[in-house]
């Protein structure tokens, strides 16, 4: 592999994956695999690490951290640059790992290493941080920020790409050396970006370990670590903050949601419906910010549920050009979770306005139809419980106190948003939601000059802006006076 810093790339080899762990390609003795989702094909095999293979990795990411936090900002930035550069002339190739690895429809996969690539390069423009907080001629005092060492990103199964540039781009902009866990169901593409990025990055700087369950703790438990980002379920960044305390790494969690959208009676129901359908739908409803939960005024109720009935049951599902809106259910265990809400519903004998409570029977894979519950208890399973799957319920409502409330309950507090065309009813309703990304009129909105983050158990910390940059930082706060 080149390692001279030129955007000259060498072709990715799709068929054969490999642990990158100091700039170069490493097997490990024993492999694992994992499904297609979409066709229960097996997928080809990858490195099961071990703890060598965690101790090579820090070791190289200590080493290389030393040196790389002597780096210019701007050179950091450049390559940073380079790598995005490098990914985008390699996206049919990384269209193809995802649509294999998650069952992402290609308008979806696409849409991913797109989004992932303008997220490195917007947060590449981003300028140190630091600020001066007095300055007079007796005295001057400023904050400056400096790298934290080595930074582990642990990344979920439904966005490993796009959630991977999240991390990346601002920890190795900081100065800090990478270490990239993917998750263990999908592991490819992580690994192929990393074989590409070592192109790009002194050795060391970003290095890929693929394994199973137990890969995330051996890296959360290792002294040499000093930073740790986590997104994933709220029970795994639970077991991560308590082992995090042990060394006192810093660690950010982005944990899961249950978003609440509230509709009012102002509203032009039909478009209202088809955006916020469009929205819980889009990757099969796996999305951490995906409306969970829909309040809608009484008023509005019977169109509102119309629509998004008719948009469910019109969506085609399936990865091909024009079948390619919703895709399958990534992984077994989800697949057999949200299994378990339909058969409670079904049970309780829920209201389902569209779709159905068992599987699509003529197709292979983790196939669910999306599906449309009229007006469930609030205590039913499927509104209490973050359903990450293509099921969404509505409910209805009439007074704002008990609609606030009602969207509050959750424990989580990722998200939420309010649908309204009365500037008034929509700052008065937002200001009252407990979530740590507020939408008017729209949802699931983010970007990297932005902070990203959760209230409640929704999250630990800060990702994305110059926040999220300074999570990978050690702050110092500097005196200095004349001599």
């Amino acid at each position: 592999m080149a390692t001279n810093g030129t955007t000259t790339t060498t072709s990715l080899d799709l068929t054969k994956f490999y642990n990158v762990i100091d700039g170069k390609t490493s097997r490990t003795p024993n492999t694992r695999f994992t499904v297609n989702p979409s066709t229960l094909e097996n997928n080809p095999d990858v490195p099961l690490s071990a703890l060598e293979d965690v101790d090579r990795a820090v070791e190289a990411a200590q080493k290389a951290a030393k040196a790389w936090a002597t780096v210019s900002w701007s050179e950091r930035a450049s390559a940073i640059n380079k790598f995005a550069d490098a990914m985008e002339a390699q996206i049919e190739d990384l269209v193809k790992l995802i649509m294999m690895e998650q069952g992402k429809p290609i308008m979806w996969a696409q849409h991913e290493v797109i989004t992932g690539v303008q997220w490195l390069r917007d947060f590449a423009k981003m300028s140190p941080p630091g600020d001066v907080i007095e300055d007079a001629p007796e005295r001057k005092v400023t904050t400056r920020y400096t790298p934290l060492g080595v930074a582990v990103g642990i990344v979920p199964w439904n966005f490993s790409i796009q959630l991977s540039c999240m991390k990346i781009a601002p920890a190795i902009l900081a100065g800090n050396a990478f270490i990239w866990k993917p998750s263990p169901n999908t592991p490819y593409c992580s690994l192929k970006l990393a074989e590409l990025g070592a192109q790009f990055f002194p050795a060391g700087i970003l290095q890929a370990l693929s394994g199973d369950d137990s890969l995330g703790a051996m890296l959360t438990q290792h002294p040499g670590v000093d930073m740790v980002s986590f997104t994933g379920s709220t029970r795994v960044g639970k077991k991560i903050m308590e082992t995090c305390s042990k060394t006192l790494k810093h660690f950010t969690l982005e944990m899961g949601g249950n978003d609440p959208a509230i509709i009012c009676a102002d509203v032009d129901p039909v478009a209202v419906a088809g955006k916020i359908a469009f929205i819980a739908f889009c990757n099969a409803g796996q999305i951490c910010i995906a409306v969970k939960r829909v309040y809608v005024h009484e008023a509005v109720y019977d169109a509102v549920l119309a629509t998004m009935v008719g948009f469910a049951q019109n969506l085609k599902l399936g990865l091909d050009a024009g079948l390619d809106f919703m895709g399958p259910i990534s992984n077994k265990p989800q697949y057999e979770r949200v299994k378990e809400l339909l058969a409670d519903i079904e049970q309780n004998k829920f209201t389902v306005a569209a779709g159905d409570t068992k599987p699509v029977a003529d197709k292979a894979g983790y196939w669910l139809a999306p599906t449309v519950v009229d007006n469930p208890p609030d205590n039913s399973r499927i509104v209490v419980e973050e359903q990450f799957g293509p099921v969404l319920p509505l409910l209805k409502w009439s007074d704002e106190a008990d609609v606030i409330q009602r969207a509050n309950s959750s424990e989580a507090g990722l998200g939420a948003s309010v649908w309204t065309r009365d500037t008034a009813q929509a700052e008065r309703l937002s200001q009252q939601l407990q979530a740590g990304n507020i939408w008017i009129n729209c949802h699931a909105e983010m970007q990297p000059s932005t902070p990203f983050t959760g209230h409640k158990q929704s999250g630990f910390g800060v990702e994305m802006g110059i926040e999220g940059l300074k999570a990978y930082c050690n702050i110092q706060s500097v005196y200095s006076r004349p001599a």
